[in-house]
């Protein structure tokens, strides 16, 4: 399955802490004891898609594709694997840019405004459930597809702050020294310490 953005986001003029209460209500399609999917249907953007737990790790790709509750995809499958491996009990898949589409290429040249600040807000609740929050910076290369996915990222490092959050890795570095991609990291991998401030300065 691929999506391609339609060039619409319907369903902005609603708040993330309304699609959160909706996500938070049974579901007629999956078991929200055990996930958390926000919003809770398909649509043309998604904030957050985990499983719940005590100790989430929570994990940041660069924009969501079409993974859902019980239909993980292979990045996501291997996200679960790796947070499982180092010890978490639960994962939480977030996103820097929350519009959803399969190839980063699909996605807008211009930021929508709305979108990244009710994603922030969705960033700033998955820190909030954790006292210590992990944060896995995931998104490999694919950052350099769109200029404003930096400033992005430094909104979501000033709430990683706030919140006392760690930044961890998983395998090595790319030559430009962009964190790995989950995608082909062997579930064995640890974690390790992420410096994503001195990333911010001398890499992007």
């Amino acid at each position: 399955m691929r999506h391609i953005p339609t060039g619409e986001l319907p369903g902005l003029e609603t708040d993330f802490e309304e699609y959160l209460e909706r996500a938070l209500e049974p579901h007629e399609t999956y078991d929200t004891k055990k996930w958390l999917f926000v919003p809770d249907t398909y649509t043309e953007f998604r904030y957050i898609l985990g499983t719940r737990g005590e100790h989430p790790l929570i994990c940041i790709g660069i924009n969501p594709s079409t993974a859902r509750p019980d239909a993980l995809d292979r990045t996501l499958q291997s996200v679960e694997r790796i947070a499982l491996n180092n010890g978490f009990d639960s994962f939480t898949m977030f996103n820097v840019y929350a519009q959803r589409a399969t190839s980063p290429d699909d996605m807008a040249q211009t930021m929508n405004q709305r979108l990244h600040e009710e994603n922030m807000k969705a960033f700033d609740y998955c820190l909030s459930l954790s006292s210590s929050p992990v944060v896995w910076a995931a998104w490999g290369s694919i950052i350099e597809k769109r200029a404003y996915l930096k400033s992005c990222l430094e909104d979501m490092i000033r709430h990683g702050q706030e919140r006392q959050a760690v930044w961890v890795k998983c395998g090595q570095e790319s030559k430009k020294g962009h964190p790995h991609h989950p995608l082909y990291l062997k579930s064995s991998l640890p974690l390790e310490p992420f410096d994503v401030n001195a990333y911010i300065h001398n890499v992007l």
